[in-house]
């Protein structure tokens, strides 16, 4: 079972090398980031982009107008997403234990950061998830797609496809309704991959 630990380790060790190949805005799929800014963008109040990375897409938001900050539990993330984006708010932590104030937050983006938890432990995040934002908060979350809930070789360490539906439904049992989704098939090159954005009840 993949760990916090394992995860941290294993993206620390090809830190370099992500930054280089998805360390910007520009590298990330024209219809991903429409999706995200139509969420995300012109909601009042904080949000917190989850699993971070490298900051592109905390910085994208900020863009756009949102008051977002970003949140990764791998340093080398952290350290460079301050670097380049010094205008920006970055935060070293997990999100299993999220260090912000109950119902505090507009609105979170989990692009890709949950895909390395194993299923059982899902639930547990997007309990965290509803902790920390307001009613009527959106959640907008970016996850790889398959015919079942199953575990692949990803490059960096082990993660979860999920069918969409089934994702929609783990939201749902958390407190988070859907309202839209983008689907987009695999091309050869990249995975089949998906989008929910959903409401807090």
């Amino acid at each position: 079972m993949t760990t916090t630990d394992q995860v941290r380790q294993a993206y620390a060790s090809v830190a370099d090398l992500y930054i280089e190949l998805f360390g910007t805005s520009g590298q990330v799929h024209a219809d991903d980031l429409a999706f995200i800014r139509e969420h995300l963008a012109g909601r009042p109040g904080p949000l917190l982009d989850v699993g971070c990375g490298p900051g592109h897409l905390t910085d994208h938001l900020r863009s756009a107008g949102a008051d977002a900050t970003g949140l990764d539990v791998v340093g080398e993330f952290i350290a460079h997403a301050r670097a380049s984006y010094p205008d920006g708010n970055y935060l070293l932590g997990s999100m299993a234990d999220l260090p912000i104030a109950d119902h505090r937050l507009a609105g979170i983006l989990s692009w890709g950061s949950v895909i390395h938890l194993p299923p059982d432990d899902l639930d547990a995040v997007l309990a965290e998830f509803r902790r920390v934002t307001t009613p009527g908060a959106r959640l907008v979350c970016g996850f790889f797609v398959g015919d079942e809930v199953a575990a692949f070789d990803h490059k960096v360490v082990t993660a979860y496809r999920w069918p969409v539906d089934a994702f929609a439904d783990r939201l749902a049992r958390a407190g988070f309704a859907e309202v839209a989704r983008l689907h987009r098939p695999g091309d050869g090159v990249h995975r089949p991959h998906a989008a929910v954005a959903a409401v807090r009840a």
